[in-house]
């Protein structure tokens, strides 16, 4: 009995150092460390309203926005995950083909690669610069605006992750549609 009231003790005590003390160290660390990415580098409008975060992608479907990567949890970010099938699964043939002719892709105009294929948790809020300037058209065309417009306004939001050592510049879609929203109106 002495035995196990000691094991109960150390557990208890354990759990407490584990999972109460280590974390509340962690957190304070973060808060005056990096207090913008320990709260989930959220993104503000001028008025303090929340919408969205730099983190996650979220659903953008009207042409006069860019569209992020497809999401297998649609864009659910308490179901993050991949669809887990096959390459060659019919329903991912399916919908890779339906991706395809909504943007209108052709042999002589393909589609990049992360504009048909979703990453691996389904909700990276980031597509290459070249897959913002396919869409650029689109958008463009929808806002009344012109294509170098919009060009311009994806060149100035693409940033390398990597720094030199990545060759793809990446843009945040949320970002980027805020920017487009400033420039051009909703």
């Amino acid at each position: 009995m002495q035995t196990l009231l000691a094991s109960l003790r150390i557990a208890g005590v354990s759990l407490l150092i584990c999972a109460g003390v280590y974390t509340a160290v962690i957190l304070g660390v973060a808060q005056v460390c990096t207090p913008v990415t320990a709260n989930g580098s959220l993104i503000t409008r001028g008025d303090g309203t929340i919408v969205g975060s730099r983190l996650i992608a979220q659903k953008f479907e009207k042409p006069g926005y860019f569209w992020p990567r497809p999401s297998a949890p649609d864009y659910n970010a308490s179901g993050a995950a991949g669809s887990n099938k096959s390459p060659t699964s019919s329903d991912l043939t399916d919908r890779a083909a339906k991706t395809v002719e909504q943007y209108g892709a052709t042999p002589d105009k393909a589609l990049p690669a992360d504009l048909a294929a979703a990453s691996g948790g389904g909700l990276d809020p980031h597509i290459t610069e070249h897959a913002a300037l396919y869409q650029a058209v689109r958008v463009a065309g929808a806002r009344g605006v012109a294509p170098s417009k919009v060009e311009s306004l994806i060149r100035n939001h693409a940033f390398s992750p990597g720094g030199p050592l990545t060759p793809d510049r990446l843009v945040n879609v949320l970002e980027l549609n805020l920017a487009l929203d400033a420039e051009t109106g909703p």
